[in-house]
């Protein structure tokens, strides 16, 4: 399949988000009330999205995954008690386009580490999906999901 794998450079990328550790199974319900609660917020700011929502992956522990829930925007703006002011780092990253149900999704992660490997491109360790549309939008066929590996 092809994935349209590609390495690039970015600035800062300002976001609204919240961190969560959770297990895999709940990971549906904690980001949906996130989105709610980030959505909510920029509408109270009179503000907009500046990109797709994400979510970063700082771990792979499936029982407890350590995960950052946002939104990018335009320029930093101020949090609340339950959201806070970020940013996505500038520096190299290497992406890919899946579609297709989110349980399919092993196949561009492996294939993303697989073009890294053989370029010698060493991943940080933090991975974000940008989630393009959503499973209540959508069949799971039709889902669009960018997976960008920040990179050494």
């Amino acid at each position: 399949m092809y994935y349209g794998i590609e390495l690039f450079e970015t600035a800062v990328q300002p976001v609204l988000s919240q961190r969560h550790v959770t297990s895999v199974d709940q990971l549906p319900v904690v980001i949906g009330k996130a989105y709610e609660a980030i959505f909510g917020h920029l509408y109270q700011l009179g503000e907009q999205p500046a990109d797709m929502p994400f979510v970063a992956y700082y771990n792979m522990d499936m029982s407890a995954l350590e995960v950052e829930i946002g939104v990018p925007v335009a320029r930093m703006l101020e949090g609340s008690s339950a959201i806070q002011s970020g940013e996505i780092p500038a520096g190299k990253k290497v992406a890919g386009m899946y579609q297709g149900a989110y349980a399919g999704m092993t196949a561009i992660y492996e294939a993303l580490n697989q073009w890294m490997a053989e370029r010698a491109i060493e991943p940080t360790g933090v991975v974000y999906e940008y989630y393009y549309n959503s499973p209540e939008e959508v069949p799971e066929s039709e889902l669009l999901t960018k997976v960008v590996f920040l990179v050494k």
